[in-house]
């Protein structure tokens, strides 16, 4: 029996991929035992033992960025959280790890080396994050979701992606998805999405120009956030949701899509095969413009700064797209060269490649 330990969490774009991996391990080999190691702070306490997975813990100690008093007791604290994870691998006969980033892959991928227990490596994002740029380094392999991601060693494998995701046949579920948002499935719809909570700048920009989108014969499922305020207008062709929790029908009726650029979101969507205008939050790193380039750069995306995302943009840039069939056919096509839904099973060649099989 192979025990497999898959470290990761703190946010969804780490908890989902390392998931998707989890699920497709039980599913190959049942009798596997299969391990997740995360915090008690991060989304993965409660994600993971709602999906079926025993999960263990180590202290979250955050890579010190300045001098003060947490950059002192960094080196305690991280000793602590290795000494953690290295009973957890002795203890439970651990035979491979798998870091997805996060608080929990720091001292997982140094402990692994320690106890001379092989590692794999998954970056989600195009600029990785640091724990993965010091795991890489010792890594049995490394496995990148977009070209370019500046790891040692990194491979361009792709997101694992959900489920639902993977075995979405679009045209199938067309009239059901169709029904579903009360969309005409004989009209092409926008999807304008921008995360559970919505993204203001995208909410505001299409308040102001949802009728220029209907005016050039297209609908408009519009899923604006748990938060937002923003009016409905009841027009006919154009819907509003707060939230949305069956994403696979709204993509299974999505012509083409606006939304930000988190690396699962780029993912799926490339996947799919969706054209795509990306407006990249501009808090962070810029890894959400990162996260687009290589879409972009193959023709299946195109990019609007988030500063510059306004109605007189969505007008003369989004709504000059959805009247311009040859494009839309080309960024299409396009996306099959940047999107794969194989993610997952390449993560799982490089987890067997590791173990010597």
């Amino acid at each position: 029996m192979t025990t497999y330990l898959l470290a990761g969490g703190g946010t969804a774009g780490h908890v989902n991929p390392l998931l998707a991996v989890a699920d497709a391990l039980r599913e190959r080999d049942p009798d596997a035992r299969i391990l997740v190691l995360g915090t008690r702070e991060g989304l993965e306490a409660r994600l993971v033992p709602a999906r079926g997975y025993e999960l263990l813990f180590v202290d979250k100690v955050p890579f010190p960025r300045r001098p003060n008093r947490d950059a002192a007791a960094f080196p305690v604290r991280f000793r602590r959280a290795l000494g953690q994870v290295r009973r957890h691998l002795r203890e439970r006969g651990v035979d491979v790890v798998v870091g997805f980033g996060g608080y929990a892959s720091a001292p997982a991928y140094v402990a692994a080396r320690r106890e001379k227990v092989p590692f794999v490596v998954h970056e989600a994002n195009a600029k990785p994050g640091m724990a993965n740029v010091l795991g890489a380094r010792r890594a049995a392999a490394v496995g990148v979701a977009f070209e370019g991601t500046p790891l040692r060693g990194g491979e361009v494998v792709g997101m694992p992606l959900r489920r639902e995701i993977v075995d979405l046949d679009r045209d199938r579920l067309r009239e059901e998805a169709s029904a579903f948002f009360g969309l005409d499935p004989q009209l092409p719809t926008l999807l304008v999405f921008g995360g559970s909570l919505g993204a203001l700048r995208l909410n505001e920009a299409f308040a102001g120009a949802w009728q220029d989108v209907l005016d050039a014969g297209w609908q408009l499922l519009h899923v604006t956030g748990e938060r937002s305020e923003l009016p409905d207008p009841g027009a006919p062709g154009y819907v509003v949701r707060r939230y949305v929790d069956r994403m696979d029908l709204a993509f299974a009726v999505a012509d083409a899509i606006v939304s930000r650029s988190g690396a699962a979101t780029v993912s799926e969507i490339s996947a799919l095969g969706i054209p795509a205008v990306y407006v990249p939050y501009a808090v962070g790193n810029g890894e959400q413009s990162l996260n687009a380039a290589s879409a972009v750069r193959a023709g299946a995306a195109r990019i609007i700064p988030d500063g510059e995302f306004t109605a007189d943009r969505v007008r003369t840039e989004v709504v000059a797209l959805l009247n311009d069939d040859a494009a839309l056919a080309r960024m299409r096509q396009a996306a099959a060269s940047v999107g794969t839904r194989a993610g997952t099973e390449n993560v799982l060649a490089l987890i067997d490649r590791a173990l010597g099989r």
